[in-house]
């Protein structure tokens, strides 16, 4: 046969075959795949980016299907191979993504792909679906893990390292230096920021005098080392962050347990933060457990916010400084944490295997305990719940971790100046805007044993610090550059203890359950000689400690003063229930004596003649002991006037109607002394002895320490039923609202006036020069006194004074922390 006869009849079959090949492409239905060679890096890689990871990449496995690598694609997911290579007809991904199972049309959210697209696709998996071994889609090993200790560059004349830090970091964005602030603005600034509250016009005094090169360094050491204040101050910043509170949601129902006792004795005494870690973590029961048991809530809930899931959230979000909510009831859409993590650390704290639930709906699939960042420690699978939550306090604190510290030094940063070195402070796995500083302060932390205060004065002892305050806008764009603090304001705790120093009206009692005494003694060399005369259990009858049937007694005592007292704090406990009052006034009540309630009752005292009067009860049923004791520690200038319970009060029985207020010994006889303070069965005198000094040396009771109120939450504090680690800076509507015409601070300017009034009836400029110096830590401008003098009047008014009180109370000064 010729073969030249028979090669030109096959030649023409070509064109005839290659319209029969897309004749049957066009039957099925999808684009025709692209007729040219296709670059994995150039053509695919970008379709997989924008359109698979969401899904199918960063190890989220939707289906069981992960295109993390070529060797995973291939694989296939749960319903088989999505890729049959050299067959992009009969490829299932093709399938999906060309809408050919409208039920299952992939991408499920944003754009389709185009034909454009899809032919790519198409012809990337005929081809051999090729890819490039440098390409993976896993996900990255996050910024922020390991821990790094930089070297401070060495710059002629500047010491401290964080100075060192800073000052080539400003070289390097051409910042030309700016002098610190004055000893004025420092001293105010730093009194808010360490303890959170005004500086008391007599310390400001002696600071501005004080000529010492160190004397800046000095004050933040003694402000620091006022363990009571600074207890007080640091716990609304933990409360927030720990959702600790003392009433709201949960504790109607026990779904919810406080830490509160636990968390002032870690702040009171500096507890290494490491420990107080590993205490919440791994906690002591009935101590510091309510935090990782979270809030069980009334009815039912999203499986999202099941207890186990809580402690999941909470645990990410404060100490690795992420939020995996959003992760915990899908593969999360901000960030690449999936629902395979939040389940993972969930587990750690779960009796049994969890299983997971996307979008409220059961999975079938039961995640394995395991830690957030796996290259930083393994959780046992196979260990008894106590041995995983010690494994992961652990893995948390562990020298190789570099997360925990970062995220801690980056809040105390972002408190102190306004804005993180990170932020949002909850987004660690984002880089620093200078990472020397923030690496430099985690390692240093460790370093120091987990010493918080040696961070907070390495801080607050930087010229960074010191520079002058500038405006942070709320939603900055483009690269921010760190040239100072922001301007601060007075958080809702803040604003309502300064108004109680400037005007003596303050909360009577606090409802967090702390022992005020610790740390006093370190903080006060005074601490011993708190009390200073003996004090006696009494009730109406002898013997009633050895016990009585139940019943009701009065009680009262008299006493004069010369003057309005400086302090008046009262320790008080009865077997079984008491209530006190002041004058006529009802103060507090208390039914447990083994923890004796506190009061400040400056407020309620007047010069001249006091009563103090009581109705005890001898609760339950049978026969019970009683008794009822007292202390109250008065000071006016330098002498006291203490009052305690002892053979000089009165008793008589209680009346159907309460008539205790009255001035008259009609049916009145002394008590009966019981015994001393350390007499059974109640001894007594550890406790009360610390309640007293606790409360004279922490001052008035604070607003951390009493449960939020309107004013309060105008003011911008949460509700605590999640974790808060930021409060908003700008003021809003409601707040201007509830600081001009709020019955809150109107009552408090209106009683301040009264009292004010009371003590300086005829020296207005002295009042004048008092309150601005309090306030706002200067003295007013002549302008500023003759306006005060006006409104004020002299002899004072009360109505004048009031008007003052206000201006002073909305004056930006006052408000603001520059």
């Amino acid at each position: 046969m010729n073969r030249g006869h028979i090669a030109i009849p096959l030649l023409a079959l070509v064109p005839f075959l290659a319209s029969a090949q897309d004749t049957s492409e066009r039957q099925t239905g999808l684009p025709l795949p692209t007729k040219r060679h296709v670059d994995f890096s150039a053509d695919i890689r970008p379709i997989i980016e924008q359109s698979c990871l969401a899904c199918h990449g960063r190890e989220r496995d939707k289906g069981g299907f992960r295109m993390d690598t070529r060797e995973l694609a291939l694989k296939g997911g749960d319903s088989g191979l999505a890729i049959t290579v050299g067959n992009s007809a009969q490829s299932r991904l093709i399938q999906l993504v060309a809408g050919k199972e409208s039920e299952s049309f992939m991408p499920r959210k944003g754009n389709r792909l185009t034909p454009e697209q899809i032919g790519l696709l198409r012809a990337w998996i005929d081809q051999g679906a090729a890819w490039d071994r440098s390409v993976s889609f896993a996900r990255n090993e996050p910024p922020n893990l390991h821990p790094r200790r930089p070297i401070p560059p060495e710059i002629e004349g500047v010491k401290l390292p964080l100075d060192r830090f800073l000052d080539a970091y400003f070289q390097r964005e051409s910042i030309s230096s700016q002098p610190v602030i004055n000893d004025r603005l420092f001293a105010r600034r730093v009194w808010l920021d360490s303890i959170g509250l005004l500086p008391p016009p007599d310390q400001l005094r002696k600071f501005l005098a004080d000529d010492r090169p160190n004397k800046r360094e000095l004050l933040v050491d003694r402000l620091l080392n006022d363990n009571p204040a600074y207890a007080q101050h640091w716990l609304t910043f933990w409360n927030d962050l720990l959702r600790n509170d003392y009433a709201g949601t949960g504790y109607l129902n026990n779904g919810r347990s406080q830490i509160t006792a636990w968390l002032y004795e870690a702040l009171a005494t500096n507890k290494r933060h490491d420990q107080f870690i590993k205490e919440l973590v791994d906690p002591i029961e009935y101590k510091s457990s309510g935090f990782l048991d979270g809030i069980v809530w009334r009815g039912v809930v999203n499986a999202s916010q099941r207890p186990e899931m809580q402690a999941s959230q909470n645990i990410s979000q404060v100490f690795l400084g992420v939020n995996i909510k959003c992760a915990s009831c899908h593969d999360s859409l901000i960030n690449d944490y999936t629902l395979k993590d939040a389940y993972g650390l969930a587990s750690v704290f779960a009796n049994k295997p969890l299983e997971m639930h996307e979008c409220n709906q059961a999975t079938g699939k039961f995640s394995a305990p395991r830690f957030l960042f796996p290259q930083l420690g393994r959780i046992d699978e196979s260990a008894s719940l106590e041995t995983r939550r010690r494994q992961l306090a652990e893995i948390l604190t562990h020298p190789a971790n570099g997360r925990t510290p970062r995220v801690i030094v980056n809040r105390l940063w972002a408190r102190l100046l306004g804005r993180g070195l990170v932020e949002p402070v909850d987004e660690m796995d984002l880089p620093a805007w200078n990472q020397d500083v923030l690496d430099w302060l985690a390692a240093d932390l460790v370093a120091n044993k987990w010493n918080l205060k040696i961070t907070l004065a390495r801080i607050l002892n930087s010229r960074a610090y010191q520079l002058p305050a500038v405006d942070h806008p709320e939603h900055p764009t483009g690269k921010y550059v760190f040239r100072g603090p922001g301007v601060g304001r007075l958080n809702a705790e803040q604003y309502r203890d300064a108004l109680s120093s400037l005007t003596g009206v303050g909360y009577v009692t606090p409802t967090a359950n702390v022992d005020f005494s610790l740390g006093a003694k370190a903080a006060n060399p005074r601490h011993e000689q708190t009390i200073t005369r003996p004090i006696r259990w009494i009730w109406s009858e002898p013997a009633a400690d050895k016990g009585l049937t139940s019943g009701s007694i009065n009680l009262r005592r008299t006493f004069n003063l010369p003057e309005l007292p400086t302090h008046a704090v009262a320790a008080i406990a009865a077997d079984d229930i008491f209530e006190l009052y002041i004058n006529s006034i009802r103060v507090l009540n208390g039914s447990n004596w083994k923890r004796p309630s506190y009061a400040n009752l400056r407020p309620y005292l007047r010069k001249g003649r006091n009563l103090i009067a009581v109705q005890a009860v001898n609760a339950g049923s049978g026969v019970n002991s009683a008794g009822f004791i007292f202390y109250c520690r008065i000071d006016i200038a330098e002498k006291r006037f203490d009052i305690a319970s002892d053979k000089t009060w009165l008793t008589g029985r209680a009346a159907p109607r309460w008539t205790g207020f009255a001035f008259d010994d009609h049916d009145w006889k002394p008590v009966a002394v019981l015994g001393p303070i350390d007499m059974k069965p109640w001894c007594l005198q550890t406790r009360l002895e610390a309640t007293v000094s606790g409360a004279y040396f922490s001052g008035s009771v604070r607003a951390a320490l009493v449960p939020s109120d309107r004013l309060a939450r105008a003011l911008g504090r949460p509700s605590r039923e999640r974790v808060v680690t930021t409060r908003r800076l700008t003021a809003t509507d409601l707040q201007a609202l509830e600081l001009t015409n709020g019955e809150s601070v109107s009552r408090i300017l209106r009683q301040g006036a009264y009292k004010l009034a009371m003590e300086h009836k005829t020296t207005p400029v002295a009042l004048i020069n008092q309150l601005y110096v309090h306030a706002i830590s200067r003295a007013p401008s002549a302008q500023e006194r003759d306006i005060a003098a006006q409104l004020i009047g002299s002899p004072v008014k009360q109505e004048g004074l009031e008007d003052f009180l206000w201006a002073i109370a909305m004056h930006p000064e006052f408000q603001l922390i520059y």
